[in-house]
C-alpha cells in the first residue's frame, strides 16, 4: 500500500493533510523518516505520525446489486455514482473490483484492499464473471464454439480468452468470462453479428448475487477468502 493511503486509512486525515505530514518529515517507517508518498509499506511495518504508531482500519469487502443508470465511480459524472445510495464513510478509500457500464446491472464487489481486488480482475487468476445476456437477434448456431475458441475484437490484436456460453433461449444466454476488457461482453456479441440489449452480472468467482437491486451487504470472511488461492 502507498504510504499516503496508509496514513489516510490509519487516521482521520484526508489526502492533502496526509501529504503535508509526509512531506514535512512527520512520518517514519521502521524508525526512518519517509518523505515520499508513493513509498510502498506493509501492515507489519512500524509506521508513526510523530510519536503515534499508526494502525490501519480493517479492510472492507462489499457486494452490491448495481442499478442501471449508475456508474462505477466514486464521484458523479454524466450518470450518478452508485455510492450515492450507500450511507458509508470514507467512500474515497473504496474502489470497485471489475467495473460495469452505466446501463449494465448486477454484481459489483467493492473494497479498499488492492491486493484482494487484483485476484478478481487479473486474468491470470482465472476468476469467472458470469453474465445474463439478452440479445437483439437469435443467437448463431456456431456461437458456443466460437466463444470457446476465442474472438478477435475490433481494435485488438489478440483473441479473447476461451469463454463458456450457455444458450437459454434464442435471445437469452449466459456467458462466463475470465477477463474484463473494455465493453468486452458487448464487443464479443458484436463480433459475431449480434447486439446486446440487456446485460446483468449475476456471479463473480463462487459468489452468486443475493441482494435486491440497489442494495448491498458486507461479505463474510469465508466469502472474502474464496478469492485467495
Amino acid at each position: 500500500m502507498r504510504l499516503d493511503k496508509f496514513v489516510c486509512k490509519s487516521t482521520e486525515l484526508n489526502k492533502t493533510e496526509a501529504l503535508f505530514h509526509i512531506h514535512n518529515g512527520h512520518i517514519s517507517v521502521n524508525g526512518t523518516i519517509e518523505t515520499k508518498e508513493q513509498t510502498q509499506v506493509h501492515e507489519n511495518n512500524i509506521i508513526k505520525l510523530n510519536t503515534h504508531v499508526l494502525t490501519p482500519r480493517p479492510f472492507r469487502y462489499i457486494m452490491m446489486n448495481k442499478l442501471s443508470g449508475t456508474i462505477c465511480s466514486n464521484i458523479d459524472e454524466v450518470y450518478p455514482s452508485l455510492f450515492n445510495s450507500m450511507q458509508i464513510e470514507k467512500v474515497s478509500e473504496l474502489h470497485i473490483a471489475g467495473r460495469l457500464d452505466a446501463d449494465t446491472t448486477g454484481m459489483v464487489l467493492i473494497t479498499d484492499n488492492g491486493r484482494w481486488s487484483f485476484a478478481i480482475t487479473n486474468p491470470q487468476q482465472k476468476c469467472p464473471k458470469v453474465y445474463r445476456v439478452t440479445l437483439a437477434k437469435d443467437i448463431a448456431e456456431d456461437a458456443k464454439s466460437r466463444f470457446k475458441q476465442g474472438l478477435l475484437l475490433q481494435g485488438e490484436s489478440v483473441l479473447t480468452r476461451p469463454s463458456t456460453l450457455e444458450i437459454l433461449s434464442a435471445k437469452d444466454v449466459r456467458l462466463s468470462i475470465i477477463e474484463g476488457k473494455f465493453h468486452q461482453v458487448k464487443r464479443m456479441f458484436s463480433a459475431i453479428g449480434n447486439r446486446v440489449v440487456a446485460l446483468h452480472r449475476e456471479q463473480i468467482g463462487t459468489l452468486t448475487l443475493d441482494v435486491e437491486p440497489g442494495q448491498w451487504r458486507y461479505l463474510s470472511q469465508e466469502e472474502v477468502c474464496s478469492f485467495q488461492k
